[in-house]
């Protein structure tokens, strides 16, 4: 994954899992699929590069936060279509209020004089 500041990496190692997870809360997409939408879900911040995603993807699927199915793309290519589980469901929910209160607290944090 690399974002348009490199030197912010280090801190924004851990949110590849909460990116992977909001990008396939609406609909199943294959990896290509979930690259572009969290590129575009993070305007552009983030491009997330093959091999960052897909390890990922397989470690989010033995999590069990995944499943895969085999399906074709939108130009006819054999693809693993990715949609998250309840348990993926349940694992988004508590990310997104870890980050949530992170945030928070940064915010906090840089507004204090």
């Amino acid at each position: 994954m690399s974002t348009r500041d490199d030197d912010s990496k280090a801190l924004l190692q851990g949110t590849l899992d909460l990116l992977v997870l909001k990008a396939l809360s609406a609909q199943p997409l294959h990896g290509l699929g979930v690259s572009n939408r969290i590129n575009q879900i993070t305007n552009g911040t983030f491009d997330v590069k093959p091999g960052s995603l897909f390890p990922a993807l397989h470690r989010m699927e033995e999590a069990g936060w995944l499943k895969a199915e085999w399906g074709e793309s939108e130009n006819k290519r054999r693809a693993k279509f990715y949609s998250l589980t309840k348990a993926g469901r349940r694992q988004l929910e508590h990310e997104t209020q870890d980050w949530q209160r992170i945030a928070l607290a940064m915010s906090a944090a840089l507004r204090a004089t």
